[in-house]
């Protein structure tokens, strides 16, 4: 009775069809963020008259570093540019560096690297540039073709590693390269070299990148700011990479300590704070969720600047990097360092 009497109020009214039986709508897969237009001051390459040289030297990169070699073409740095919506790269070499004891042929590649480099951004001037390779530590040939190197289309700063056959940056056997870059107001780019001595029989040994390659970085910035280079030639625009290695954190202890070593005559009197303040540090690497709280805190904020580190960083990973910057918690405060900062400091509009 109950049954009937329920089933008969359910009926349709006279003259009106039933309703469809609707099925809920197939959730639709959420957009894909969105990155927005980005000026990349560290992507590599690897052109074959590079890898051909250390093969030739007998150098193995990813035996030497530690870390696998990527595949590298011209077509594939378009691609990957135009799926991260890079609208200009700054390009370089990455490690090892170009010298690795023979002067006469560490010149030689220089000048094709740096022709190679100039061809592949002439074909495309709106969207390349380069970074001159010298051949350090011979100062006399790296003055020659920084001046050379700087005159070639497409150069927009020049190369240097964290050490050069363990001369490192802050060295005064560098002053006259110094000199020349000063009276330039050239942009130098800073990459990481394995040391020439490191600790066996533990990973990091075996693994520069891990852990090598920041603290040869911290080692190079250090020397720079206390042998008093930064002082000496403060018209050169000086790139960190990967964030500052481990200098947002040193930064603050070398202050502190410099009270101690000052007064005892160990040390000559340097800002310490003051001169990172002048530096500029690209966020390539793992900048989130902490290496980038400790940057902000030392470095000007106009001098942080967007790096990929591609193609040693696989694409994927370079995206999920720069939404983490872009799109994470610190995305107002790095607005300026997705073009306008690297725009101005290497006169691109």
């Amino acid at each position: 009775m109950s049954t009937s009497s329920s089933a008969s109020s359910q009926q349709p009214a006279p003259g009106r069809q039933p309703a469809p039986n609707r099925q809920p709508a197939p959730s639709q897969p959420a957009a894909a963020p969105q990155l927005p237009r980005l000026f990349d001051v560290h992507q590599h390459i690897l052109p074959p008259v590079y890898l051909d040289a250390l093969a030739a030297a007998g150098i193995d990169p990813a035996r030497e570093d530690g870390f696998p070699t990527p595949q590298w073409g011209e077509k594939d740095a378009r691609s990957f540019a135009d799926g991260m919506n890079i609208g200009f790269s700054l390009l370089s070499i990455s490690s090892p560096h170009v010298n690795w004891g023979d002067d006469a042929a560490s010149v030689r590649l220089c000048r094709r690297l740096n022709d190679y480099a100039s061809r592949l951004c002439a074909a495309d001037p709106a969207r390349y540039g380069f970074v001159a390779t010298l051949p350090v530590p011979d100062v006399t040939a790296a003055v020659t073709e920084a001046r050379r190197a700087l005159a070639l289309p497409g150069a927009l700063a020049v190369k240097l590693p964290t050490n050069a056959c363990g001369v490192y940056l802050g060295n005064q056997r560098l002053d006259p390269l110094m000199a020349e870059l000063d009276a330039r107001s050239a942009v130098v780019v800073v990459h990481p070299a394995k040391p020439s001595a490191v600790p066996q029989g533990q990973f990091a040994a075996d693994h520069a990148p891990v852990f090598e390659f920041l603290a040869d970085t911290t080692r190079a910035v250090l020397n720079l700011i206390t042998s008093g280079t930064l002082d000496r030639y403060p018209r050169v625009r000086w790139i960190v990479p990967h964030c500052g290695a481990f200098i947002p954190e040193v930064v603050h202890r070398m202050q502190g300590i410099s009270r101690v070593l000052v007064p005892a005559g160990m040390m000559a009197s340097a800002d310490v704070l003051s001169a990172v303040r002048t530096l500029y540090f690209d966020l390539a690497g793992d900048a989130e969720p902490v290496m980038l709280d400790a940057l902000l805190k030392v470095a000007d904020p106009s001098h942080l600047l967007y790096g990929s580190d591609w193609p040693y960083t696989p694409a994927p990973l370079v995206r999920q990097k720069a939404l983490a910057l872009f799109a994470g918690p610190h995305a107002a405060a790095l607005e300026p360092a997705r073009w306008r900062n690297a725009a101005a400091l290497l006169g691109i509009n």
